[in-house]
């Protein structure tokens, strides 16, 4: 697959004239387009929403682009369910999917009708002594350990990580749920992370659809919805092939008709919370090249750095990069593409064949809209960058302001050494 992006060197200049880089610019034209694919490759299922995972990209601006197409929000702390409430999102578009979760959590999220989604079976009685009676909808998460394969391969090994609950206490949970006036029980579960392959979710959707077969007819509650949560990945090296989401829902209704269809169970509605999929491919980050550097390697050197993309400084992840106005001259040097940051891992590209690159070219690094700037931090004293949005008639809003020092240095507002700063 060829990566190009959604700009143009010349739209670039322009922009810069009144946003100066480095700066996230997301894609209005190709969001939209996506979330159209979605809701289609489920429409089948009449229940069905997307609950988007907030942590992916926390911009109101770009969550109401979503909310036009009925999204809801998958949130993991308090303040992203006070983002969720602020988008005017209903408590049932709310999911809030925790773990190690505090009672004021729990207390926030039931007082603005939030899906509670419990991690662990002891946070039923935890989340009863905070909130007092339980909703009579919630959700479990669920965790069958060991590997999470496909075709044999294996994707990712659930035994491992912190999150769920056991099979059996899945039974055991959805009965004390029951015994405390709980009426309705999804299920949910997140096995593989970033997963390329048309057939994670249908492999995914077989085991739980299974599952709540077993739970409503051992223990008797109603399973309203099942959860396929996130995982569904995007292509970021060019030689992957994208996923093709309405091939997923496809393969999903199979599944489907073939387990609930003969146990009578075709009004559970399918709920997904991709984050990734929905926002990543369309968001690029924008960096201009300041030095270059002639040492054992070729380094360029960008006003942007690892604080504004941390995936390939956290654990080597591969972005795509562009060197915008020569994309189709051939790929003949070889460069590590890093920022300012102090820290030897602050690449965004190492050993990348790219076209020569001059001091004052433009860099986009691609499939950014997805813990880009969301995992952002101040490390070193750098502020995190403005985000832009390129609207489907070609102008550009700024969607959040680049952070200034005043904003670095407020959390020392009542403080004598406030006073001494020189923030012009």
């Amino acid at each position: 697959m060829e990566k190009r992006p959604f700009v143009t060197k010349e739209q670039i200049e322009e922009i810069v004239k009144t946003y100066p880089t480095p700066f996230h610019l997301y894609d209005e034209k190709g969001l939209r387009e996506n979330c159209e694919r979605i809701k289609r490759a489920f429409a089948w299922n009449p229940g069905y929403r997307e609950f988007f995972a907030v942590k992916a990209c926390p911009n109101p601006s770009i969550m109401a682009i979503l909310k036009d197409y009925g999204f809801g929000c998958d949130c993991a702390s308090r303040a992203e369910l006070t983002f969720a409430k602020a988008m005017d999102l209903p408590g049932d578009k709310i999911m809030f999917t925790s773990n190690v979760t505090p009672a004021s959590e729990f207390q926030y999220a039931a007082k603005i009708g939030a899906i509670i989604n419990f991690d662990d079976i002891s946070h039923i009685d935890f989340c009863e002594k905070a909130i007092g009676k339980l909703p009579e909808t919630v959700s479990v998460r669920y965790n069958p350990g060991g590997s999470f394969t496909i075709n044999t391969a294996i994707m990712d090994n659930p035994g491992e990580a912190k999150y769920g609950f056991t099979t059996e206490q899945m039974f055991a949970g959805l009965r004390m749920l029951k015994e405390k006036g709980v009426k309705h029980c999804g299920i949910h579960a997140f096995l593989a992370s970033n997963t390329v392959t048309n057939d994670y979710y249908p492999t995914l959707a077989g085991e739980l659809f299974e599952l709540a077969v077993k739970l409503r007819d051992e223990t008797g509650m109603d399973i309203p919805f099942v959860n396929l949560s996130g995982g569904v990945g995007i292509a970021y090296r060019p030689d992957q092939t994208p996923n093709d989401i309405e091939i997923i829902g496809a393969k999903v209704h199979e599944v489907y008709d073939r387990i609930f269809g003969p146990a009578g169970m075709t009004n559970v509605a399918i709920y997904t919370e991709m984050g990734r999929f929905v926002t990543g491919p369309y968001d690029l980050l924008i960096g201009q090249v300041l030095h270059i550097k002639h040492t054992h390697k070729e380094f360029v050197g960008l006003d942007a750095c690892c604080v504004d993309l941390m995936r390939p400084a956290m654990y080597g992840a591969y972005h795509h990069v562009t060197v915008l106005g020569k994309e189709d001259l051939p790929c003949d040097h070889k460069y590590d593409i890093t920022g300012s940051l102090c820290e030897s891992n602050d690449r965004f590209a190492i050993d990348r064949m790219l076209p020569e690159i001059e001091i004052g070219d433009y860099i986009a690094i691609h499939d950014a809209g997805a813990h880009g700037h969301s995992m952002g931090s101040n490390y070193n004293g750098k502020l995190r960058h403005a985000e832009l949005l390129l609207k489907e008639d070609g102008s550009v809003v700024q969607i959040r302001r680049a952070e200034t020092l005043a904003d670095y240095f407020k959390t020392l507002d009542d403080t004598e050494f406030y006073k001494k700063l020189d923030l012009e």
